[in-house]
C-alpha cells in the first residue's frame, strides 16, 4: 500500500500551532526579540525515533529562519540521554515552538516505540502487526506513520479505501453473504474483509469468498481452527485476529496459531508520549 504519509501535514501543523500559539506567544514577549539562543532536545527514556517531518514544519511555520539539525533519524533506535537534534536562532521563536514541535515528536516516537517491542515479540513468526482506526483524532496519518516506523503495517487508513464489513453491516444487509456480493457490486478493485465472531460464520464467510476475515475476539482454541479450516478448504484468504489481547504473552499465543494479521489498537490509542526535554543556553 502507497501512502503519502505527508499530505495534509501543513494543515496539521498549522492547526496545533494555532491552538497553542493562538494571538502570540505572550511569555516569549518577555524575551528581547534580538537575543539568540541554541538549545538541545534529548530523551530521557530509551525510544524509537519518529517525527521529524513534524518537528521541521513546525519550527519553519513559527521561523523560516529556523532549521532543526537531527542527530537521529527516524526510525532509529536510541537510548535514554540521547541528543535527538540541536537548534538555534532567537529565543523567542525556540520557545515558542518547543511545545508544539515536541508534542509531535513525543507522541508519534510513542507510537512507533511501542510498535518495535510489539512487532518484536512475534519476530519469530510469520504473523505481521496491524494498527487499526482508532488514531489520535487530526492525527490519522501521522500515527499510520509512526506505525509503519516502528514496524507494523497499516490496516485500512479510512472508510475509503476498503470495505470492513462488521455486525451491524451484516445485520442490515441480511447476511455475510448478501454483503459481500454488495460490496464486490459497488467497488470491485477494493480489498474486501469481513468479520467473524465464531466457526459458524467463518464457514459463511469462506463460502463468500472476501479477501480477508477478522476472527473477532476468538479463543485460541477457535483460532487454532480457523486457521486450519480455511487451509484445509485451500482458501487464499488471509487471516486477520483482532481483539482478546491483554498481555505480552497473549499476543505471542495468537501469533503462534499461523494467522496472518493481528490488529492492535492500542499501537495508536494507548500510547504513553516518550518524555523528551529542551535544553535551552542564550547566546547574546
Amino acid at each position: 500500500m502507497s501512502i503519502d504519509f505527508r499530505a495534509g501535514l501543513t494543515e496539521t501543523v498549522a492547526r496545533a500551532i494555532s491552538e497553542d500559539v493562538g494571538a502570540g506567544d505572550i511569555t516569549a514577549g518577555l524575551i528581547d526579540a534580538a537575543q539568540t539562543s541554541s538549545a538541545t532536545v534529548i530523551t530521557r527514556e530509551d525510544m524509537v525515533v519518529c517525527g521529524q517531518w513534524w518537528v521541521d514544519e513546525v519550527f519553519a511555520q513559527i521561523d523560516a529562519g529556523v532549521k532543526p539539525d537531527w542527530h537521529v533519524s527516524d526510525g532509529d533506535r536510541v537510548p535514554a540521554d540521547t541528543v535527538l537534534f540541536s537548534v538555534e536562532g532567537h529565543s523567542r521563536s525556540l520557545l515558542t515552538a518547543e511545545r508544539c514541535a515536541l508534542n509531535f515528536l513525543q507522541t508519534l516516537s510513542a507510537t512507533a516505540t511501542a510498535t518495535h517491542r510489539m512487532a518484536g515479540l512475534i519476530s519469530h513468526t510469520q504473523t505481521r502487526l496491524l494498527d487499526t482506526r482508532k488514531t489520535l483524532p487530526g492525527l490519522r496519518l501521522a500515527q499510520k506513520y509512526a506505525v509503519r516506523t516502528g514496524g507494523g503495517e497499516n490496516h485500512r487508513i479510512g472508510l475509503f479505501d476498503a470495505f470492513l464489513i462488521k455486525e451491524n453491516h451484516i445485520a442490515a444487509c441480511g447476511s455475510i453473504a448478501a454483503a459481500i456480493q454488495r460490496a464486490r457490486s459497488l467497488v470491485p478493485d477494493a480489498r474486501l474483509e469481513v468479520e467473524v465472531e465464531n466457526l459458524e460464520q467463518l464457514g459463511q464467510a469462506l463460502d463468500a469468498g472476501p479477501d480477508w476475515i477478522m476472527l473477532d475476539n476468538f479463543s485460541i482454541e477457535d483460532t487454532v481452527t480457523a486457521v486450519r479450516t480455511a487451509r484445509e478448504r485451500n482458501n487464499p484468504v488471509r487471516l486477520e485476529a483482532s481483539g482478546g489481547i491483554e498481555n505480552d504473552e497473549d499476543l505471542i499465543r495468537i501469533a503462534t496459531t499461523g494467522v496472518d494479521f493481528i490488529s492492535i489498537g492500542a499501537l495508536t490509542k494507548h500510547c504513553r508520549a516518550i518524555d523528551l526535554s529542551m535544553r535551552l543556553t542564550t547566546r547574546s
